[in-house]
C-alpha cells in the first residue's frame, strides 16, 4: 500500500466560529470530585491528604475547589468526610472565601509575602493537630509531580519538615501526586463533559490568537508588535507568552522582546491558557527561494516527514490505544537525530500545560475516554533548518461522550466536526471517531509565515 505523502499547498482555512460565553464548571461538581478523591485516599490508606499550591502550581487546588491562590501559596487539607480545610496567607482569605467548594479557612501567615503581618496566625503544628494530624497519621501529600520514590516530596521543606515531624516515627508522609496526575487514570486526566467544553473554549482562544499571529505577521513589525496580534483576552496563562524572531527564536522558550523582525527570520510563538496552548514555528519567508540556499530543501528535509508523522499519529488516536504505539510511531518516522525528538511525542492537558503523559517507549498504558492531549511533537535540529511545529489539543471521547457534548453544548460539536472534516477533506488526515479536535487551526501548518495560505496537506 502507498503511503501518502506530504507537500505544500494552497489550502484556504475556514472560518469554525468562535465559542460565546465560557463553560462553566458546576459548583456541585467540585464536591463531587472531592468525594472521588476521598475514595482513592481511603483504598490507599490515607488519614488525611495535603495538596500544596502556589502561583505557577495551582491546578490540583483549582480542579478540587475552583480557588488558586494569587501572589501566595495555599494549602488544602483533606480529611475523610466533612468540609476541608485551606489554609491561606492574608491575600488570599477573601477569594478561598468565595470558591465554589466550601471550604473551612485558617489564616497562616507564613504563607504570605515577605514583611506582611505574621501576628495573627497560629503555628503550622497547631493547625494540623486541629486538622487530625498527629503522631501515627498516615498522610499523602499532593505537589505536581511524582517521581520513583514516594519519599521525594515536592512541597515546600517546611510543610514536609513539619508532618514529618508531627506524625511521628510511627507515622507516613508520602507522595501522593499520582491520585490525581497518574497518567491512566488520574482523576484529572479524565475529564467530564462540562470540562471538555471549557478546554474548547479555551483552545478557540489560543489557536485563534496564533492565527492572527500567521495572518498578521509583517517584517519591521518589532516582536512586542506581533505578540499583541494574539488578543489575550486576561484569562490565566498556563505558561508564559513566548514569541521570538532570529536567532533567539533557537531557544523556543524565550517571551517576546523589542527586536525588530526581519524577512528571512526563524520564528516561533505559543499561547497558552488554563486548558488549551497552540504552537507554530516557520521561517518569515513567502517561499524556499528566500531561504539560504543550503536550507532551501526545508519542507522536504524536515517539514514533510514531520507533517506524515503527525498525520499517522493522529490516524493511531482512538480509546483503549496504548502510549507505546503513539511513540513507535515517532520514533520509526523522525528517529534519527537530525530531528532531535527527545521529549514524549504527545501529552495530556489539562488547567496547566503539561499534566502527564501515557506516551512512551513500550507503554502499555491504555487512552482513555474523557483525556484531553496537547500534539506536542517538536523537532529540536540545532542546524540551521531550526524547526517546525503544529502543537493543538485534541480530546477522545467514547460514543456516550460525545453524545453529552453534543446534546449539551451544540455549537461546540458542530465547530468540532466542521474541523474533522477540513482535516480530512483539505489535509488528508483521517481520524477515529473518537478524536475531537479543539483547534481552529487542527493540524495547520504553513511553513512559509508570509504564505499563511498555503499549508501542508497528504496526498496520494
Amino acid at each position: 500500500m502507498t503511503m501518502p505523502t506530504a507537500r505544500l499547498a494552497e489550502i484556504e482555512l475556514p472560518d469554525f466560529g468562535m465559542p460565546g460565553a465560557m463553560p462553566q464548571i458546576p459548583a456541585a461538581m467540585y464536591a463531587e470530585r472531592l468525594e472521588h478523591l476521598r475514595v482513592r485516599m481511603d483504598e490507599r490508606g490515607y488519614d488525611r491528604l495535603v495538596v500544596y499550591a502556589d502561583r505557577e502550581h495551582s491546578a490540583n487546588l483549582s480542579f478540587l475547589t475552583g480557588f488558586d491562590p494569587r501572589f501566595e501559596e495555599a494549602v488544602f487539607i483533606v480529611g475523610p468526610a466533612g468540609a476541608p480545610a485551606i489554609l491561606v496567607g492574608n491575600e488570599c482569605w477573601g477569594t478561598a472565601g468565595a470558591a465554589p467548594l466550601p471550604m473551612r479557612r485558617h489564616l497562616f501567615q507564613d504563607l504570605s509575602l515577605p514583611s506582611q503581618p505574621r501576628d495573627r496566625s497560629r503555628s503550622l503544628a497547631e493547625i494540623l493537630g486541629d486538622e487530625g494530624i498527629g503522631p501515627g497519621s498516615r498522610v499523602g501529600a499532593i505537589g505536581w509531580k511524582t517521581y520513583a520514590r514516594r519519599e521525594t516530596i515536592e512541597l515546600p521543606a517546611f510543610i514536609v519538615d513539619e508532618l514529618r515531624e508531627v506524625t511521628g516515627p510511627g507515622g507516613l508522609v508520602e507522595n501522593a501526586g499520582d491520585l490525581l496526575i497518574a497518567a491512566g487514570d488520574g482523576l484529572r486526566i479524565v475529564n467530564e463533559v462540562e470540562q471538555l467544553a471549557a478546554f474548547e473554549w479555551a483552545a478557540c482562544q489560543t489557536s485563534n490568537g496564533v492565527l492572527n499571529v500567521l495572518r498578521g505577521l509583517r517584517p519591521g513589525m518589532t516582536e512586542h508588535e506581533a505578540v499583541r496580534l494574539l488578543q489575550w483576552n486576561g484569562m490565566p496563562l498556563s505558561c508564559h507568552v513566548m514569541l521570538t524572531a532570529g536567532p533567539r527564536a533557537t531557544y523556543g522558550l524565550l517571551s517576546p522582546g523589542a527586536r525588530p523582525i526581519e524577512r528571512g527570520d526563524r520564528f516561533t510563538t505559543a499561547f497558552g491558557i488554563w486548558g488549551a496552548l497552540n504552537c507554530r514555528a516557520g521561517f518569515v519567508v513567502e517561499d524556499a527561494a528566500e531561504l539560504p540556499e543550503p536550507i532551501r530543501d526545508y519542507v522536504d528535509r524536515l517539514v514533510g516527514p514531520y507533517f506524515e508523522a503527525v498525520a499517522e499519529w493522529y490516524g493511531a488516536l482512538h480509546v483503549g490505544q496504548v502510549g507505546g504505539v503513539l511513540h513507535e510511531i515517532v520514533a520509526r518516522r523522525l528517529g534519527d537525530s537530525f530531528f532531535g525528538i527527545f521529549l514524549n511525542p504527545g501529552h495530556q492537558l489539562h488547567l496547566d500545560e503539561w499534566v502527564n503523559s501515557p506516551i512512551g517507549p513500550g507503554s502499555t498504558t491504555e487512552l482513555t475516554s474523557g483525556m484531553v492531549f496537547q500534539v506536542d511533537i517538536i523537532p529540536a535540529t540545532g542546524t540551521d533548518y531550526f524547526t517546525t511545529n503544529i502543537e493543538d489539543g485534541i480530546a477522545l471521547a467514547d460514543d456516550g461522550l460525545r453524545g453529552a457534548l453534543a446534546t449539551d453544548y451544540p455549537e461546540a460539536w458542530a465547530r468540532i466536526q466542521a474541523r474533522r472534516r477540513f482535516m480530512r477533506e483539505q489535509l488528508g488526515v483521517e481520524l477515529h471517531p473518537d478524536v475531537l479536535p479543539f483547534s481552529n487551526i487542527p493540524a495547520f501548518l504553513p511553513p512559509f509565515l508570509l504564505r499563511p495560505d498555503r499549508a501542508m496537506t497528504l496526498v496520494g
